[in-house]
């Protein structure tokens, strides 16, 4: 069992590790110059994150792939992705999603 001490130079160290992880860029005092390549792979980085929070959310369940079409989920994604690329409305985009994904999940248990 750790006593309290360690736990106090844990949480200090985690604390001092976040503040200088995230104050990096703050901390030069002139701008750091990035090449080319860095930059370029930079303006990827959101879509690649949104991409691997919400792709397991859609083709998984409960950590095991989806084994049936008879899931909400799918038919949602497939209604939303053809309307996203004909309206390029991300409102409408999940409103739509919602709008098929809530009644094929609450209304038939799918």
């Amino acid at each position: 069992m750790m006593n309290s001490f360690w736990v106090i130079v844990v949480c200090l160290g985690l604390a001092v590790i976040t503040l200088l992880t995230r104050a990096f860029f703050l901390i030069p005092e002139r701008e750091l110059p990035l090449p080319s390549w860095l930059k370029r792979g930079l303006k990827y980085a959101p879509l690649a994150a949104l991409a691997a929070v919400i792709a397991p959310e859609i083709v998984m369940s409960n950590g095991q792939l989806i084994s049936t079409l008879a899931d909400a989920r799918l038919p949602a994604v497939v209604a939303a992705v053809v309307y996203f690329f004909y309206k390029r409305s991300i409102l409408g985009t999940i409103a739509l999603g919602m709008a098929i994904y809530l009644p094929l999940h609450i209304g038939l248990g799918w």
